[in-house]
């Protein structure tokens, strides 16, 4: 599915995005309908380099989550604990580049990302990923099973500042078993920045002026939802709802 014209901005490579790694920060979420996305970028393209990879801008992710088999970490975001953790693997398919990540976030706001090199393809954990699981989380790997398939495309802006990042990611698919839900129209916009005081930049004032809020939104959390009706849910019925209506598609996503 086209996304809106990018040409207009001046391209960053790979290579030079470790300057804005950015892997303790404080993140914020906005979701929205993609036919407001091609307004926002054009507001801010002097203010942003945007990623290219062998020629694209818009790169397919694909990402397996993790749980354990009562769904500890699930649970925890369900139930608004803090110090919470999500266990993925992550392909970035373009660049060929796979991860084993592990996310942490505070009781203080902030996110925290630990990863290491891995292979996407393999099921099980090798001995150097199950050390890496059981020195930085409760969880051993014996009790994790695949929980989730996850698929999107990704934008991803860098400030000229380079003390901020923001990804934007379309044509959401979430897969469990043989449930497949895909939300082709929706927007998930998240601005990664150093943290510090807070200042309004670029993006989030071109957010506010199309009355555009900040708004949680999990991937892994929402994706569980609309994918398996044996968890207990509650907590994100509204919020699928509201997507739902955002979208134009009553009770076609939550059953």
């Amino acid at each position: 599915m086209e996304v809106a014209n990018t040409d207009f901005f001046e391209s960053i490579q790979l290579k030079e995005m470790d300057q804005v790694k950015l892997m303790n920060r404080t993140d914020k979420k906005y979701w929205f309908h993609r036919n407001l996305l091609s307004n926002i970028l054009e507001e801010i393209q002097e203010n942003y380099y945007l990623l290219y990879i062998k020629g694209q801008s818009l790169l397919p992710y694909e990402t397996v989550y993790f749980d354990t088999f009562k769904n500890n970490m699930f649970r925890a975001h369900h139930n608004g604990k803090l110090n919470r953790y999500k266990i993925r693997r992550r392909t970035y398919v373009s660049s060929g580049i796979s991860f084993l990540e592990v996310k942490f976030k505070s009781n203080k706001g902030r996110t925290i990302k630990k990863r290491i090199s891995t292979d996407f393809e393999t099921e099980n954990f090798s001995s150097h990923e199950q050390h890496f699981l059981s020195e930085i989380t409760p969880f051993s790997s014996a009790e994790l099973k695949a929980s989730l398939v996850n698929n999107f495309s990704r934008l991803t802006l860098v400030n000229k500042n380079f003390k901020e990042r923001c990804t934007v990611d379309l044509n959401l698919r979430f897969k469990y078993n043989e449930k497949i839900v895909q939300l082709n129209d929706l927007v998930i916009l998240e601005v990664k920045s150093e943290g510090g005081r807070a200042v309004d930049s670029a993006i989030q004032l071109a957010l506010r002026n199309q009355r555009i809020k900040t708004s949680g939104f999990s991937k892994y959390c929402i994706g569980r939802t609309v994918t398996d009706r044996s968890l207990k849910r509650n907590a994100f019925k509204e919020k699928v709802r509201n997507i739902e209506k955002l979208l134009n598609t009553p009770n076609k996503i939550y059953n």
